[in-house]
């Protein structure tokens, strides 16, 4: 008797530990350490909001190259955004699901931590309210945050990564917007044959390089001003203009008739690696953009003064314009776009 007391003590004592929860693995999720390159502006304020951390941009990362966000599980972020192109890509316009043609050409993503507008129009003022667009927009992914959600929420690897970057399982949008965001934050590019030489790193410019750098500073630096080269305004600089129906520029935005078909001063970081050119990829090769300028670009009645007043044009010798794209060249971080490791 005493002998199947003990027996059944120990059934029920092995069932009790049995039905237990394991407790909780903690995870140490530090902050992600941004390398802030030398005479950069300041972070965009969003990012103190949405510091990135070492799982937060893990799970960042594999959310951007996740093929699931689109309806018919073909079309990730990176996709379109690819890193060879400084996260841009050599389509003419943006080419989504079901090979639909989008309105603009993809811009490039990098140094985004820096920006105070996304997107050739301004549209939106931080990155965690950016990611849900192409996520809805038809001629990109044309699905749902709560799809996205139905499709990855019983994936463990995913569950895993949620848990290590918020602490647990939960599975929620603003979540898959902020760890987006924190992956696209790392994206700073600063290693360029420039930066070297501005920092006095053993690198030196040609005799073209330097021509064109000097050409740059006298015709270019008023726009594309600061170590970003751009001063993120919005400005119509006369490029030959889209005629969908529903493109009006910064207008889109403000409805000021004054904003008519101006876009964000681009970025000329990594130029190089980013053609074509301008808000639907108007331009095949900078030797077009060039030649634009100085044949004289499409007038207008807000037409940027750097053309207004200047009868309508940038004049550039052809030995300009070829120092200039030695020049831009320079700008080139091949680091940034995978090319060295």
């Amino acid at each position: 008797m005493k002998k199947n007391l003990v027996l059944l003590w120990a059934l029920l004592l092995l069932t009790s530990c049995a039905n237990e929860e394991p407790e909780p693995i903690q995870f140490d999720n530090p902050e992600f350490a941004l390398q802030i390159p030398a005479g950069f502006p300041p972070l965009n304020n969003a990012v103190a909001e949405n510091k990135p951390t070492l799982y937060g941009v893990e799970l960042g990362q594999k959310l951007f190259n996740e093929k699931r966000f689109s309806a018919d599980n073909s079309i990730s972020c990176a996709s379109c955004h690819l890193k060879t192109n400084a996260f841009a890509d050599n389509q003419v316009q943006a080419v989504g699901i079901y090979g639909r043609i989008g309105l603009r050409n993809v811009p490039p993503l990098q140094n985004l931590a820096f920006l105070n507008f996304y997107n050739w129009d301004g549209s939106k003022l931080q990155l965690e309210n950016q990611v849900l667009v192409p996520i809805i927009t038809p001629e990109e992914m044309h699905s749902s945050i709560v799809e996205v959600i139905d499709k990855i929420q019983g994936d463990s690897t995913y569950k895993e990564l949620f848990y290590k970057a918020f602490g647990d399982i939960n599975i929620t949008a603003d979540r898959i917007y902020r760890s987006i965001a924190q992956y696209q934050y790392t994206l700073i590019s600063a290693n360029s044959k420039y930066d070297r030489v501005q920092n006095n790193q053993g690198a030196h410019f040609t005799e073209t390089e330097n021509r064109g750098f000097q050409t740059f500073q006298q015709k270019c630096a008023s726009c594309h001003s600061t170590a970003l080269f751009t001063d993120q305004s919005f400005r119509n600089i006369g490029f030959p203009v889209n005629t969908a129906t529903n493109e009006a520029g910064r207008a889109r935005v403000t409805g000021v008739a004054t904003d008519y078909m101006s876009f964000r001063v681009p970025s000329l970081r990594n130029i190089a690696y980013t053609a074509p050119y301008g808000s639907f990829g108007q331009f095949a090769t900078l030797k077009a953009v060039l030649d634009y300028f100085d044949k004289g670009v499409l007038y207008s009645d807000n037409l940027d003064p750097v053309f207004k007043n200047n009868a309508n044009r940038i004049p550039l010798t052809e030995q300009e314009k070829y120092d200039l794209i030695s020049f831009m060249k320079t700008l080139s971080d091949e680091a940034f776009v995978g090319s060295l490791p």
